[in-house]
Protein backbone atom coordinates (compact mmCIF):
# COMPACT_ATOMS: atom_id res chain seq x y z
CA UNK A 1 0.00 0.00 0.00
CA UNK A 2 1.28 2.81 -0.77
CA UNK A 3 2.12 6.50 1.42
CA UNK A 4 -1.19 7.82 -0.47
CA UNK A 5 -3.34 4.86 0.17
CA UNK A 6 -2.52 5.13 4.12
CA UNK A 7 -3.87 8.62 4.33
CA UNK A 8 -6.42 9.01 1.34
CA UNK A 9 -7.41 4.78 1.34
CA UNK A 10 -6.86 2.78 -1.98
CA UNK A 11 -9.21 1.60 -4.10
CA UNK A 12 -9.96 -1.36 -2.43
CA UNK A 13 -10.32 0.10 0.86
CA UNK A 14 -13.92 -0.67 1.29
CA UNK A 15 -15.65 1.27 3.91
CA UNK A 16 -16.13 -0.59 7.41
CA UNK A 17 -19.99 -1.25 7.86
CA UNK A 18 -20.67 -0.39 11.44
CA UNK A 19 -23.16 -2.25 13.29
CA UNK A 20 -25.32 0.95 13.85
CA UNK A 21 -26.48 1.37 9.92
CA UNK A 22 -29.71 -0.51 8.50
CA UNK A 23 -28.50 -0.44 4.66
CA UNK A 24 -31.45 0.86 1.88
CA UNK A 25 -30.56 -1.40 -1.14
CA UNK A 26 -34.34 -1.52 -2.59
CA UNK A 27 -37.19 0.58 -2.75
CA UNK A 28 -38.41 -1.35 -0.43
CA UNK A 29 -35.85 -0.72 1.91
CA UNK A 30 -36.70 3.01 1.69
CA UNK A 31 -40.44 2.15 2.29
CA UNK A 32 -39.37 0.20 5.40
CA UNK A 33 -37.45 3.58 6.94
CA UNK A 34 -39.85 6.31 6.00
CA UNK A 35 -42.72 3.45 7.64
CA UNK A 36 -40.41 3.42 10.77
CA UNK A 37 -40.63 7.23 10.83
CA UNK A 38 -43.86 7.08 11.94
CA UNK A 39 -42.13 5.57 15.36
CA UNK A 40 -38.95 6.77 15.38
CA UNK A 41 -36.99 9.31 13.98
CA UNK A 42 -34.88 8.59 11.02
CA UNK A 43 -31.57 9.57 9.42
CA UNK A 44 -30.66 8.52 6.26
CA UNK A 45 -26.87 8.89 5.36
CA UNK A 46 -26.02 8.98 1.73
CA UNK A 47 -22.53 8.40 0.82
CA UNK A 48 -20.60 8.42 -2.35
CA UNK A 49 -17.95 5.95 -1.83
CA UNK A 50 -15.73 7.19 -4.23
CA UNK A 51 -16.06 11.04 -2.73
CA UNK A 52 -12.95 11.59 -0.81
CA UNK A 53 -15.14 14.12 1.14
CA UNK A 54 -17.83 12.24 1.61
CA UNK A 55 -15.78 9.51 3.27
CA UNK A 56 -14.15 12.07 5.94
CA UNK A 57 -18.00 13.08 6.53
CA UNK A 58 -19.18 9.69 7.13
CA UNK A 59 -15.90 9.00 9.99
CA UNK A 60 -17.08 12.30 11.39
CA UNK A 61 -20.51 11.91 11.50
CA UNK A 62 -19.89 7.79 13.14
CA UNK A 63 -17.68 9.14 15.67
CA UNK A 64 -20.62 11.41 17.23
CA UNK A 65 -22.73 8.30 16.80
CA UNK A 66 -22.31 7.93 21.16
CA UNK A 67 -23.94 11.38 21.59
CA UNK A 68 -27.34 9.95 19.92
CA UNK A 69 -29.95 9.11 21.66
CA UNK A 70 -32.07 5.20 20.63
CA UNK A 71 -35.28 6.66 19.38
CA UNK A 72 -33.75 6.97 15.76
CA UNK A 73 -32.94 4.27 13.26
CA UNK A 74 -29.72 5.29 10.92
CA UNK A 75 -30.12 4.27 7.77
CA UNK A 76 -27.11 3.87 5.40
CA UNK A 77 -26.95 4.61 1.08
CA UNK A 78 -24.25 3.91 -1.41
CA UNK A 79 -25.08 6.39 -3.95
CA UNK A 80 -22.96 4.51 -6.52
CA UNK A 81 -24.65 1.64 -6.16
CA UNK A 82 -28.12 2.96 -5.91
CA UNK A 83 -28.49 6.25 -7.87
CA UNK A 84 -32.11 4.98 -8.36
CA UNK A 85 -33.37 4.63 -4.96
CA UNK A 86 -31.12 8.23 -4.22
CA UNK A 87 -33.28 9.52 -6.94
CA UNK A 88 -36.80 8.31 -5.32
CA UNK A 89 -35.43 9.94 -1.87
CA UNK A 90 -35.07 13.13 -3.35
CA UNK A 91 -38.00 13.00 -5.15
CA UNK A 92 -40.48 11.33 -2.43
CA UNK A 93 -39.05 13.78 0.47
CA UNK A 94 -38.65 17.03 -1.64
CA UNK A 95 -35.49 17.02 -0.90
CA UNK A 96 -32.41 18.54 -3.23
CA UNK A 97 -29.98 15.62 -3.85
CA UNK A 98 -26.61 16.56 -2.41
CA UNK A 99 -23.72 14.01 -1.56
CA UNK A 100 -22.56 13.75 1.15
CA UNK A 101 -26.04 13.87 2.66
CA UNK A 102 -28.04 13.76 5.93
CA UNK A 103 -31.86 13.76 5.73
CA UNK A 104 -34.13 13.28 8.53
CA UNK A 105 -37.13 11.84 8.34
CA UNK A 106 -40.28 11.86 11.19
CA UNK A 107 -43.90 11.14 10.35
CA UNK A 108 -43.29 10.36 6.79
CA UNK A 109 -41.43 13.89 6.30
CA UNK A 110 -38.19 14.92 5.88
CA UNK A 111 -37.59 17.37 8.83
CA UNK A 112 -33.99 18.54 7.95
CA UNK A 113 -31.46 17.75 6.02
CA UNK A 114 -27.87 18.60 5.80
CA UNK A 115 -24.86 18.07 3.34
CA UNK A 116 -20.95 18.27 3.65
CA UNK A 117 -19.35 19.51 6.43
CA UNK A 118 -22.88 20.66 7.88
CA UNK A 119 -23.85 17.32 8.70
CA UNK A 120 -24.09 15.79 12.28
CA UNK A 121 -25.69 14.30 15.18
CA UNK A 122 -27.44 18.06 16.17
CA UNK A 123 -29.06 17.48 12.84
CA UNK A 124 -31.14 14.84 14.42
CA UNK A 125 -31.66 15.43 17.31
CA UNK A 126 -34.52 17.17 18.77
Amino acid sequence: MSFFDKIFGGKEDQPEQKSFWKKIESEEDLAEAIERSYKNRVAIFKHSTSCFISKTVLRNFESEINELGTDVDLYFLDLLAYRPISNKIAEDLDVTHQSPQLIVIENGKAINNASHQNISISQITP
